[in-house]
């Protein structure tokens, strides 16, 4: 095992040598196998063990295990106890979900402030073959076939290529002492159920189960770089990248048979579980909208638009005094007296300052602000403005004012208020410009 391991670290995962790596180990058979065989290789390894002080005793025996393992080998450890069923509780999470959360973001903080490189887990060919009957009978797409993807990000699983018997054929010939989850015997789990009730029918029906499951791994994910290979260069075609958001065309998009698989594949990482209403939404009226936890996606007339929510602030406004000569909250904004006007853009602005009463205040558009647009005879409201620049609810809700004494001074970004602009009567003149 050690050399087919080699062998296999060798082909996929060369930049490991070199580097500094975290092994989860928990203690159980597995994680402790990966931890005798990358002893043996020589690699820069230090070990992370978490208690979740689930099985009282048990828990804090495994914990116990694992420390003097490493003293023992002089292999650096960092544990670390959780109360993973308050967090749960707290959480409203399950058990597993709790764990899976602590574990990992206890792992990436240990990543930066240990500097290290990686972090392996024990993970196996039957660990693999069980989540893809669990995503199976729950419903998935394509990519909840492929099985666990041997990297994800920092995480590294270099026992994919082996089997659970390959690793209790280790555990045996080297006589090797690991400790036993007694959870794992509790069919109250689900994976546990498949592991007990339905994996083994598989393998009786199917004594090559293993070897098959690998080979319709393969083929699943190749047909899955195809599929990103095609959603990337439709992407390019159908979709505009601006500023913070994504602009997908919808004259372009219902072009294609199978739009509902393009928007899946580039919408799937931004957390909707709604995807029947974001298909909806392609012919829905304009201004509907569909929610995920963190992003919105917009009707817009031809266009459906992505951005992330904007976080709640707790201040409306922002206030900035005459001496000021930059602000960076909520925007970066300077502020400069000149003696000629240049480069009058919409990001650029001239003002008299005689005109302005300070301090001035930056906050958002509300309904029935109105403002003089420079160069035009008389006043405008805000919404009529933005309906002609066809602005979308998600660009109106972002829009910023600078104003003076609740009179709007510019509409940040896009347009100067005229009540301020430079005469030949001004003797200060102001530059306010936006990066």
């Amino acid at each position: 095992m050690l050399e087919k391991l080699q062998l296999h670290l060798n082909a996929n995962f060369p930049f490991l040598k070199g580097k500094r790596l975290f092994l989860a180990v928990s203690g159980g058979m597995d994680s402790m196998v990966l931890l005798q065989l990358f002893h043996q290789l020589n690699y820069e390894i230090a070990v992370l063990h978490c208690n979740f002080s689930l099985r009282n005793l048990e828990s804090d025996g495994d914990e116990e295990f694992v420390k003097y393992y490493c003293e023992d080998k002089q292999i650096p450890i960092f544990m670390q106890k959780f109360d993973t069923k308050q967090f749960a509780e707290d959480a409203k999470v399950s058990i597993q979900v709790a764990a899976r959360k602590l574990r990992y973001d206890w792992f990436y903080e240990q990543l930066a402030d240990k500097n290290f490189d990686y972090i392996l887990t024990a993970h196996h060919l039957d660990d693999s073959l069980e989540t893809f009957l669990i995503n199976l009978t729950r419903g998935t797409g394509l990519e909840g076939l492929t099985g666990i993807p041997a990297q994800n990000d920092k995480i590294i699983r270099p026992l994919l290529p082996f089997s659970r018997v390959e690793i209790e054929n280790y555990i045996q010939e080297n006589n090797l002492q690991w400790r036993e989850d007694s959870s794992n015997a509790s069919d109250k789990y689900f994976r546990n159920k498949v592991r007990h009730a339905i994996v083994p029918v598989l393998k009786e029906l199917n004594p090559n189960l293993l070897s098959s499951f690998q080979n319709t791994v393969e083929n699943l994910q190749q047909t899955q770089s195809l599929v990103e290979n095609a959603s990337k260069l439709v992407f390019q075609i159908v979709v505009q990248e601006e500023a913070n958001q994504l602009k997908i065309n919808l004259i372009e998009l219902l072009k294609l048979p199978n739009y509902a698989a393009y928007l899946y594949q580039w919408l799937k990482n931004f957390g909707f579980t709604a995807w029947q209403d974001i298909y909806d939404l392609v012919t829905a009226q304009s201004g509907k909208q569909v929610f995920s936890e963190t992003h919105i996606l917009l009707k817009d007339r031809d266009l459906l638009i992505l951005c992330a929510k904007e976080i709640p602030s707790d201040k409306e406004k922002y206030f900035i005094s005459k001496e000021l000569q930059e602000v960076k909250v909520p925007l970066n904004i300077t502020f400069c007296n000149v003696s000629d006007i240049s480069n009058t853009n919409s990001n650029c602005i001239f003002v008299d300052e005689e005109l302005l009463q300070f301090p001035l205040t930056i906050r958002k558009w509300q309904e029935g602000d109105y403002f003089y647009p420079l160069g035009m005879q008389g006043k405008k409201k805000l919404s009529k403005y933005f309906k002609d620049e066809k602005m979308s609810l998600i660009d109106k809700s972002n829009q910023w004012l600078l104003c003076s004494d609740n009179q709007i001074v510019w509409v940040i970004g896009k347009r100067q208020d005229e009540r301020f602009k430079i005469t030949e009567n001004t003797n200060h003149k102001l530059q306010i410009k936006l990066f």
